[in-house]
């Protein structure tokens, strides 16, 4: 059996997947977490999957996600479906529950949060509610793991006996006329593309397009199904969305008020509220963000990350040194010992070294995330993104870019225009990801010792700066038009929990170290062989004359203008294409250098000018292969992502030019 696993953003979704299958998902306190469908088996119920889909708010085609969510139901059929409502937001939820028991598909309601509710003096009086909805309502606490039990077994029998919702009908009046006409009307088209009829019915009066076209409607039909509509439209004096929405609301009103018990207000609530007095003030909510992220940034580059990156670079030098060692008392072929230490060694364990960075950026990270404190920042920067001609929705991608560039790009599913989504996925790629902080620590270290932490800053911020500056560019040229309303749910501030914390860094460390004894390490051996051997395939004394050498030469004058024709620069920038921690490990192994005197070695290759130059070609140019995969994916076609990929070398390429010809007249 199959249960689809859905209800509105931000309402416990993701932390009931993880109980109902024992699935370690991230668990974030900001809508939109989830983008993708995630599967899992239910615990103890080896025959059952749950599919947790992206949270909606209703069955309206309006966004990726929404419509990834209905594509499911209705073509792939689950056995049952499992709406999750959160009993806090009760009225809001249910709008969407009334639309699935439309699907005519067996359902349990999991009414979420029930602790929360009856600590601040609410209740829900269960069987009742039940009774009028026609499907069964299990009360349960998520994060608390209470219900649970109860709610498998209540799904896993509503699926099994194929228990269908027993009231599809809530609707009065005009209204109601107006739906049952037209569910006559296409009754045999409903059940030609298997579809309920009154779910069908209903969609039609909302106008939606797919569905309209799925029915292949004569003009005769399509005639008195829009005659009906006005009629409707002209009885109730409103429009027909605005007229299902009151239908519907009507009835929840009035089932609410016999069935819920209100809480007063939650002591979180009202703390939230004082708190959104300091950090979404229309004068100090940038500020203050500004000044929470310097002091992570601070942290993370200057003081915790760097300190524990320098004592891990140590030890891997000395791992290096006793196996180096123990190469050479064995005796081991030349050419092998060169394999193992200035390729496979010297080239991972270059970039092995910058985890402690990366989880500790993350932990910073997620802290803000799980608090609840993004969801605030992306209301924050509405303003100021609307100037770029993007809503705030489009910063929670942005600042997930600062992880990583491909679930930035996947995130972009939550915007529900077209434009937003194709403008925020060109500009995502400008958020430095964290695959970048192996080179910015590096080059730091070897030419700016003293700022380290303020370099690397204002490489964070030039970012930016150049987002906005082609965001701009972008809307008076390929992206006229205006961005849509924005409209995010802002949740209650909430203490972090250690177990999602713990998950998140665990998650980050894994796909860091997984790239780099997979890609870097396949990256560095072929690397390494480019330079160990010429085009005759004899081994070089010198790694000038290797083929790697030759190839580098020839690419090696684009970059002349930026200050670094170095054939070593070179190809180094055309490793970072498959993973950016690649450039490191490149000149790692190009150089021959250890972990610890790698950074005396790039000195001989660049001087500070040149580094600044090749700092900024990095942080721009176009992001790993795989960012540029999610990008094909999401705009579901290559000549975009090429289009992307070429745009951002571009852009990389004059703004560092920029940088080393303006800073070579000052320094001559």
């Amino acid at each position: 059996m199959v249960f689809a696993l859905v209800g509105n953003q931000n309402s416990g979704k993701t932390t009931l997947f993880n109980q109902l299958t024992g699935s370690n998902q991230h668990v974030g306190n900001f809508p939109g977490v989830t983008v993708e469908r995630k599967d899992g088996v239910i615990r103890g119920q080896k025959d059952a999957t749950v599919v947790d889909l992206p949270g909606i708010y209703s069955l309206s085609p309006y966004t990726s996600e929404e419509i990834v969510t209905r594509e499911f139901i209705l073509k792939h059929h689950p056995d049952g479906i499992i709406n999750i409502v959160d009993a806090m937001n009760i009225e809001r939820n249910l709008y969407l529950s009334m639309q699935l028991i439309e699907l005519g598909v067996p359902m349990v309601i999991a009414l979420n949060m029930m602790d929360e509710m009856r600590s601040n003096g609410g209740t829900v009086k269960i069987s009742q509610l039940s009774e009028e909805l026609g499907v069964p309502v299990v009360p349960i606490s998520a994060a608390k793991n209470e219900g649970i039990d109860e709610l498998i077994a209540r799904a896993i029998k509503t699926a099994e006996r194929k228990q269908l919702p027993k009231r599809q009908d809530f609707c009065s009046g005009a209204v109601h006329r107006t739906i049952h006409s037209i569910a006559h009307l296409v009754e045999d088209h409903a059940e030609r593309i298997g579809f309920p009829m009154r779910f069908v019915a209903t969609k039609l009066v909302e106008g939606d397009a797919p569905i309209e076209e799925a029915l292949h409607l004569s003009d005769n039909e399509k005639d008195m199904i829009g005659h009906s509509i006005t009629e409707m439209e002209r009885e109730l004096g409103t429009d027909k969305k605005a007229a299902l929405a009151d239908m519907r609301y009507s009835f929840i009103d009035k089932l609410c008020a016999d069935c819920v018990v209100k809480p007063k207000e939650s002591r979180e609530h009202i703390r939230s509220v004082h708190i959104d007095n300091v950090l979404t003030n229309k004068y100090l909510a940038i500020p203050v963000f500004l000044l929470i992220m310097l002091i992570i940034f601070w942290l993370t580059f200057g003081v915790i990350g760097s300190f524990l990156s320098d004592l891990l670079a140590r030890g891997i030098d000395a791992v290096t040194g006793v196996v180096s060692a123990g190469l050479t008392a064995y005796g081991i072929n030349p050419v092998v010992h060169s394999l193992i230490i200035d390729g496979a060694f010297a080239g991972v364990g270059s970039v092995l070294s910058f985890i402690p960075t990366i989880v500790v950026l993350f932990f910073f990270l997620s802290l803000l995330e799980d608090s609840g404190y993004m969801a605030r920042v992306a209301f924050v920067m509405d303003k100021l993104l609307r100037k770029i001609g993007l809503s705030g929705r489009s910063f929670v991608p942005m600042l997930i870019g600062f992880g990583c560039s491909v679930p930035a790009i996947m995130a972009t599913r939550t915007l529900s225009s077209e434009r937003d989504r194709r403008m925020t996925i060109m500009l995502t790629p400008f958020m430095s990801c964290s695959a970048k902080l192996p080179i910015y620590g590096m080059f730091t270290m070897a030419f700016f010792p003293k700022y380290r932490a303020l370099v690397m800053i204002g490489l964070y911020v030039l970012g930016m700066i150049i987002g906005i500056i082609v965001g701009l560019v972008l809307k008076k040229t390929a992206f006229r038009g205006n961005p849509v309303p924005f409209v995010m749910e802002l949740p209650n501030y909430r203490l972090p929990s250690p177990k999602s914390v713990c998950l998140l860094l665990w998650d980050k460390a894994k796909d860091f170290l997984t790239r780099a004894f997979t890609i870097i390490f396949v990256a560095t051996l072929i690397i390494w062989f480019f330079q160990t051997f010429d085009f005759r395939f004899n081994v070089v004394q010198n790694s000038a004359d290797s083929m790697l050498a030759g190839i580098g030469r020839f690419i090696s004058p684009i970059f002349a203008p930026l200050g670094f024709a170095d054939w070593r620069a070179s190809t180094a920038l055309i490793t970072g294409f498959s993973a950016k921690e690649a450039v490191i490990s490149t000149f790692a192994v190009l150089t021959g250098a250890s972990t610890a005197n790698l950074p005396q070695a790039l000195a001989s290759i660049f001087t500070p000018l040149a580094a600044s130059a090749f700092l900024v070609f990095t942080l721009l140019y176009t992001p790993c292969v795989a960012a540029i995969s999610a990008v094909k994916r999401e705009m579901n076609s290559g000549k975009a992502a090429a289009l992307v990929a070429v745009f951002q070398s571009v852009v990389a390429w004059l703004v560092a030019c920029g940088v080393y010809q303006i800073g070579a007249l000052f320094i001559h």
